[in-house]
């Protein structure tokens, strides 16, 4: 089964209840997910592989470490009183920069693992106010609150390692 593409997808930001600690849990859940994913994968030159013209896995995962500044940016954004998000580049030019295919995997894992681990000290930090605070997405042109922004992003996460899932099929 093949997934709606990313800037396809459409979000309702309606509830009302206090998930953020559901939200923070499995933002910090996503490293070690990545981590058991790739456990399973044993030829080196597999995660590489470009499937149907888009991201190898070890792609996928620089994305993932491209964003993360975004997403702390995004939270200062929101703090600070902000009326919009700062924006992303749709073209992701950084990621197809990169080179990533040329990394060594078990680096970026842990480089993911870092960048992430200070956003989850930032989100950790955080008060009851804090997450119902809010400011306008750019592309979605929706208001979004603290809540709603990072679970955007596990969102986003989970995008991307249900793409490494669909690759690691495809290469098995």
């Amino acid at each position: 089964m093949e997934q709606i593409k990313w800037f396809e997808r459409k979000f309702e930001f309606s509830g009302t209840q206090n998930i953020f600690p559901s939200i923070v849990e499995r933002l910090r859940g996503t490293p070690v997910r990545l981590r058991d994913k790739l456990s399973k994968i044993t030829n080196d030159a597999d995660v590489v592989k470009k499937i149907k013209g888009s991201w190898s896995i070890i792609e996928n995962i620089g994305h993932l470490i491209d964003l993360e500044p975004l997403w702390q940016g995004r939270l200062d954004d929101i703090l600070n009183g902000r009326k919009e998000l700062r924006p992303v580049d749709l073209e992701n030019t950084k990621t197809d920069a990169a080179n990533y295919n040329d990394k060594d995997i078990r680096v970026l894992i842990k480089a993911f693992s870092e960048v992430r681990s200070v956003t989850i000290t930032k989100l950790e930090a955080l008060n009851e106010g804090d997450v119902y605070k809010m400011a306008i997405h750019p592309r979605l042109k929706t208001p979004m609150r603290m809540m709603d922004l990072f679970l955007f992003v596990a969102e986003h996460d989970d995008h991307h390692l249900a793409r490494i899932t669909e690759i690691s099929r495809f290469i098995k």
